[in-house]
């Protein structure tokens, strides 16, 4: 039964690691030929070795693996450089993670849905300049981590205020990983402004 448990843990892992969303690798694709028609060669190139590299290391990760902060932020730093090549100058990311934290231990590909969350519902719904801050602190042995981005005053049908596909599966990894210590919360802090945050025990490398 143990075996059983592990297996299908494996197999339910590796199905959110390769839950890259597809519009994701649609929109890339149609700004490098945007790029390209355009003779900006030298700015498609930047996305397709970005793109490359992005997709790479997502494939040699192991989701039942844990993985440095650090390495995590810097893989989630070069996706946000690919979205950052559409967005142009409407898309602003800081960073506030404490050195100390940078070899905290997390799951990988932890962040992605988070992020790509800020993405889709931010940058894309909203005009004009849009911020995603990605932030790490620590209450004793405890690890949170959280993404917060700017969103659209305006009514939008799409919005929830639950948690979509993507937050739902996050958070149900969160409690299979760290049962009774592990959790993912999200929702709108103010009207123009939405919070995900992750708790989970405090491991450094």
């Amino acid at each position: 039964m143990a075996a059983s448990r592990e297996e299908a843990l494996s197999a339910q892992m590796r199905a959110l690691r390769y839950q890259v969303n597809p519009h994701f690798l649609f929109n890339t694709l149609n700004s490098i030929a945007g790029l390209v028609e355009e003779g900006n060669t030298v700015g498609a190139g930047r996305m397709v070795l970005s793109l490359s590299s992005f997709l790479r290391t997502t494939l040699e990760l192991d989701p039942l693996n844990d993985v440095r902060l650090a390495d995590e932020l810097t893989l989630q730093t070069g996706y946000l450089n690919i979205e950052g090549e559409r967005f142009s100058d409407r898309m602003k990311v800081r960073v506030d993670v404490a050195r100390e934290l940078e070899n905290a231990l997390v799951p990988s590909l932890i962040l992605q849905p988070l992020i790509e969350n800020a993405v889709k519902h931010g940058v894309s719904d909203k005009p004009g300049m849009v911020e995603i801050l990605i932030s790490a602190g620590r209450v004793g042995e405890v690890l949170n981590l959280s993404v917060e981005n700017d969103v659209s005053d305006a009514p939008n049908p799409r919005r929830t205020h639950g948690m979509g596909i993507g937050l739902k599966n996050v958070a149900h990894r969160m409690e299979t990983r760290f049962p009774g210590a592990g959790s993912c919360v999200a929702g709108y802090i103010t009207p123009s402004r939405f919070k995900a945050s992750l708790t989970m025990p405090l491991r450094l490398a």
